[in-house]
């Protein structure tokens, strides 16, 4: 229940059957990790080295990583490190030596999104848990499941799920399953972002993002029609906790010590059952307010928002009580003391906290001169442990008679103690450490490229015998069934959101009965799906393969020919080496975003959206949008990517990526490329001859 002046609260959660989950909060600089552990939280995750989705967050690295590590255990919080970006090859080696630095730190768990560093960390600690990014962009079973069978014991769903379609998932997966409940929404489904990397050198995908999202793009009216304001789901803890969500995650690497002790705070209060301020959390940082947009399914205009200068001000009025928050450890870990002070011999201290027992001994106790040391005295003594982690739960004792021991020897006794007890619950665990097999057993072929044409609706269709292969919609395979044949793959949607699963393994399923082989797939539970019908999936350029292991990967995943990412440059793909046939994008408008709040919907919803609007930026530059079923929209770039007449690398495939092109003008398009001539207007070489960040 939520009153007037913001203040939140909430009802008191009496099932104790149920698990809480865990409290994962952002980690960019020591200063935020602290407030993470002081305010409450359970977990913490933070970036190890450049392989990671905020590059421009603060890095723990070397012996910085073990204390962290040791910090974090001491206090009872476990410790994941993200090294979840797509990595080239010539960085494998720099891969391996951050996960190997990440295994003897003790920390918990990685999270990745790359095949390469998925496949490395097995290899390298298999006592390692594997956490599926959501740059991975999972958001349905099948991707769940996909993750699990390579390893992964927690996903982490994407954030444009609504909480019906979370527990749609959790009923039928086993992993854990991470969700996020606070902090900034990408506009795009992350992992399948390309905005920042076209239109400049930073890649979203290599932790690099510039937020062009941020900047004016106008669309229906609407100036900043791609700035989400951000997601606050805390109220509703009680709803994932009952589901069986994992652990609930806090975006915001990037943001400062208050704000994650802020938000860490008032998530704990939820799980309390206390009351929150959210107008704290708004103060703190938000854009024009929050949305619960993706959680309730209610996508519409409402979602969209800016960071003003008055959401700055108001954040400096309660930054400072916020401090408060973290000026030093919460005493959340029992711990039970037994003292054993005996005649003649050292006074000895036993702490345990259930899984750590230690042991320390003292002064040797005198003679009482005139009161004898009481077990009242000792344990009043012993409670004292302001500036620890530690509760007191109990305390025990056995004292000889006639004995003193003075309140000094027994306050040393106690700090002995319980900084052993520390020393042994941040004590780094021995694992076993592999080196990993760098060598790609694999090499390029030379085979002349075939030419594979990407169509996005049967009405752009020309029979051509030169065409080697090309792909349809499946659900224009399904209404025009005369194009199934030996050249043809069908694409399964880049997003299959839960309530459409069924549908559509359905009509793979139908599909197949036809004849349809091939599918096109551009997503990890797509790869299950296919498979499950009985298709032979080829992997689009949204895979986001940048290097030789992930080939690998996905040839052992039943991949029979893959499309490389097309944010990697020309000479790193001519590097690449492969057991399949491999291709490259190289001509057609590229997809930059995959959105699923529409920036053409208005207060009214669709309209009569014909599902082709156009949405313009700064230089009035035209990026159009298509409607994919009204389930989701994809944003092309506003210039075609192309480079069929320059020098390219010597792979199977050279893919033709039509989007909004009439016939005509796909038809000239597919010409041109055959031909090798030099474009006809106005097009982007892409990433293809320049190294992105």
């Amino acid at each position: 229940m939520q009153i007037a002046d913001g203040l939140c609260i909430i009802a008191s959660m009496n099932d104790h059957s149920l698990k809480n989950p865990e409290i994962l909060a952002p980690v960019g600089t020591e200063g935020s990790l602290e407030a993470a552990v002081y305010a409450g939280a359970d977990a913490v995750y933070f970036g190890a080295g450049a392989c990671n989705a905020r590059r421009g967050a603060g890095q723990f690295t070397g012996e910085k990583l073990t204390e962290a590590v040791r910090f974090c255990h001491a206090h009872g919080v476990n410790v994941h490190v993200t090294v979840n970006t797509l990595v080239r090859d010539d960085e494998r080696q720099d891969v391996a030596n951050t996960l190997t630095e990440i295994a003897a730190s003790g920390a918990d768990a990685i999270i990745v999104q790359d095949m390469t560093v998925l496949r490395m960390a097995k290899e390298i600690c298999p006592e390692l848990q594997l956490h599926g990014s959501t740059q991975m962009a999972v958001h349905n079973v099948a991707g769940v499941k996909m993750l699990e069978d390579l390893g992964c014991s927690r996903v982490v769903l994407a954030r444009e799920l609504s909480i019906d379609e979370i527990r749609n998932i959790k009923e039928q997966t086993s992993a854990e399953l991470e969700c996020f409940i606070h902090g900034a929404l990408c506009m795009s489904a992350s992992g399948i972002c390309y905005l920042s990397a076209m239109l400049g050198d930073r890649s979203g995908n290599r932790g690099m993002c510039a937020q062009p999202c941020r900047l004016p793009f106008v669309c229906n009216g609407s100036t900043y029609a791609l700035s989400l304001k951000d997601m606050s789901h805390i109220a509703h803890y009680g709803t994932y906790r009952e589901i069986g969500v994992a652990s609930l995650k806090i975006e915001g690497r990037l943001k400062s010590p208050e704000y994650v002790a802020a938000t860490v705070d008032a998530v704990r209060r939820v799980r309390d059952g206390e009351p929150y301020s959210e107008q704290v959390l708004r103060d703190v940082f938000s854009r024009g307010g929050f949305t619960e947009g993706y959680y309730t399914g209610k996508r519409n205009h409402t979602m969209f928002g800016v960071r003003t200068q008055e959401d700055a001000k108001r954040a400096q009025s309660v930054l400072s009580g916020v401090r408060e928050l973290y000026r030093g450890p919460r005493p959340a870990i029992p711990v039970s003391m037994h003292a054993a002070i005996k005649a003649d011999v050292p006074s000895v201290l036993s702490v345990d906290d259930g899984t750590h027992r230690v042991a320390v001994e003292g002064s040797v106790p005198e003679a009482a001169l005139r009161v004898s040391l009481s077990a009242e005295a000792v344990e009043k003594s012993l409670r004292k442990t302001g500036g620890t982690p530690f509760a007191v739960q109990s305390v025990g004792s056995e004292i000889d008679d006639g004995l003193m021991l003075p309140a000094s020897a027994l306050n040393a006794l106690r700090r002995a103690g319980l900084d052993a007890l520390y020393d042994a619950r941040a004590a780094v665990q021995e694992r076993a450490i592999h080196s990993p097999d760098l060598s790609v057993h694999a090499e390029r072929r030379n085979a002349k490229p075939a030419l594979f044409v990407r169509y996005a609706s049967a009405g752009q269709v020309t029979p051509d015998p030169s065409i080697d292969r090309y792909s349809l919609p499946i659900e224009e395979l399904y209404r025009h069934p005369e194009y199934i044949s030996e050249k043809v793959a069908g694409e399964i949607p880049v997003l299959v959101y839960p309530d459409d699963e069924e549908r559509t393994e359905a009509i793979l399923r139908e599909l197949k009965a036809q004849g349809l082989r091939y599918a096109l797939v551009e997503n990890i539970g797509a790869i299950r799906m296919a498979k499950a019908a009985g298709l032979i999936p080829i992997g689009g350029s949204l895979l986001n393969v940048t290097n030789s292991d992930a080939i690998e990967a996905y040839h052992e995943m039943g991949v029979e020919a893959l499309f490389i990412s097309f944010e990697l440059s020309a000479p790193k793909a001519r590097d690449l080496k492969s057991r399949l046939p491999l291709g490259m994008i190289v001509a057609g408008r590229l997809p930059l975003m995959q959105l699923r709040s529409c920036p053409a919907r208005t207060d009214k919803g669709c309209g009569s959206c014909d599902g082709r609007p156009m949405l313009t930026d700064r230089k009035d530059a035209a990026f159009p949008i298509a409607c994919q079923n009204r389930r989701y929209s994809t944003l092309y770039n506003s210039v075609p990517l192309y480079i069929a007449d320059k020098p390219l690398p010597p792979l199977d495939l050279y893919g033709v990526y039509l989007t909004v092109e009439t016939k005509a003008e796909a038809l000239d398009l597919i010409r041109s490329v055959k031909a090798s001539e030099p474009p006809k207007s106005p097009h982007t070489t892409g990433a293809a001859f320049r190294k992105l960040l």
